[in-house]
């Protein structure tokens, strides 16, 4: 408290009329302003670097680069059988080679779905990022947005691969260009459907490791499921029934692989997962517009309370 002029004493009055303001360099911003398009494009590309650990610690990259590295260590693998056995065509089509190292793109999304949103719940920096002028709308953007992204890194990289060495081993340009396309369509929609999911439970939870099981049950148990049901309907069978592929709509990347097969006319063999008609091809696309709209709407009103 304050004492009265008259009652100071010598000591306070000369501490009091020797303070001096010290001019230690603050100005004030006179630069551009950017807005807020640039802050969601700062936003996508943070955090599509942290997708894959860059400017982490180099333990946050192991994961992602062996995730990375694996699918093209497999498609290698394939194109030098391809030409160790002259053959005309590659081992597995495109759309298929996405499917054979699906569980690969599961851990890598289970992974690294929880490290875009669960971090910033967990530390509570979300708010941070809305004193900036970019809207809650535009986080949920450029978090989905990167997710795609590093997800259709890791597919299409090893599609390339495989496009480049078939190329290169003589088979047909037509052909492998044709089946290239339609292995780009399939990760498109891979990497839609399984953004789309693995945000919308990596939200729920500000705990990385509940996200990273609860990501992981989802997919593995939903294509288990999936699995016993086309057994049970006599998928097994030599003799397949064309109804035991509706278990397809059970699973995420048995959809997109059923989906695309009917689609692309990729069906040679019965056994292959398809969409048994064309109205069941109507269904399977109309499931994943419907999945990923909705994931992609829980999350945007999941932020919208925070």
């Amino acid at each position: 408290m304050s004492l009265p002029p008259e009652t100071r004493t010598a000591e306070t009055r000369t501490a009091a009329d020797s303070g001096v303001i010290h001019n230690i360099g603050y100005r004030g911003y006179d630069g551009p302003r950017l807005g807020r398009s640039y802050a969601t494009r700062s936003l996508f590309v943070q955090s599509l670097r942290a997708a894959y650990g860059l400017g982490r610690s180099g333990k946050s990259k192991v994961l992602p680069m062996l995730m990375l590295t694996l699918p093209v260590l497999v498609a290698v693998m394939v194109v030098v059988i391809a030409i160790i056995n002259q053959a005309d065509t590659l081992a597995v089509d495109y759309p298929q080679f996405l499917n054979t190292v699906g569980l690969l793109m599961q851990i890598f999304l289970a992974a690294q779905a929880p490290v875009l949103l669960s971090r910033d719940l967990r530390h509570n920096t979300v708010p941070l990022y809305f004193s900036r002028p970019i809207t809650r709308g535009d986080y949920v953007r450029a978090k989905f947005a990167a997710m795609v992204s590093a997800m259709l890194i890791i597919m299409v990289v090893p599609l390339l691969v495989l496009y480049v060495g078939s190329i290169l081993a003589g088979q047909g340009l037509g052909h492998n260009t044709g089946h290239f396309l339609y292995g780009l369509f399939a990760a498109l929609l891979y990497a839609v459907l399984y953004s789309a999911i693995g945000l919308l439970i990596a939200a729920s939870t500000p705990r990385r490791g509940f996200g990273v099981a609860a990501i992981m049950g989802v997919l593995v148990i939903s294509n288990i499921l999936a699995g016993i049901i086309y057994g049970l309907n006599g998928g097994m069978h030599q003799e397949l029934s064309e109804s035991a592929n509706w278990a397809a709509v059970i699973s995420p990347s048995m959809l997109v692989d059923g989906f695309v097969n009917k689609v692309c006319g990729l069906v040679t063999d019965p056994n292959v997962i398809h969409a048994p008609s064309a109205l069941a091809a109507v269904v399977f696309a109309a499931e994943i517009v419907v999945i990923t709209a909705a994931s992609y709407w829980f999350i945007d009103r999941r932020y919208r309370k925070i």
